[in-house]
């Protein structure tokens, strides 16, 4: 189970844009990174097509994972994330600081 999925909100804690929010646009699990909405953004030069035009275009930057942790939605903290089994047998993340469950469902 992953720890960070796509759309939680997370904060940089390292490298060029620490301290900054974002939410989480796409997850790699296989490379260890995420891409965050409007960090590690990077100028691409775009050759033009015959769909897109031409340019320099800034777009995000996939980011490693142990760059950046969790935000709780409850407590609004930085937090680790752990794991809990509930009663009906479904594993939930849960937050560290605060003990609250993360998973939405």
């Amino acid at each position: 189970m992953a720890k960070i999925k796509r759309d939680d909100l997370v904060l940089v804690i390292a490298g060029k844009d620490k301290g900054r929010r974002g939410k989480v646009i796409r997850v790699f699990p296989r490379r260890d990174r995420v891409m965050v909405e409007k960090v590690n953004v990077v100028k691409r030069h775009q050759r033009p097509t015959q769909t897109t035009q031409g340019g320099i275009i800034e777009k995000e930057s996939p980011i490693h994972l142990s760059n950046v942790m969790l935000i709780c939605p409850k407590c609004g903290e930085p937090t680790r994330v752990g794991y809990r089994f509930l009663q009906d047998g479904r594993k939930v993340r849960s937050c560290k600081k605060c003990g609250e469950i993360i998973d939405k469902e």
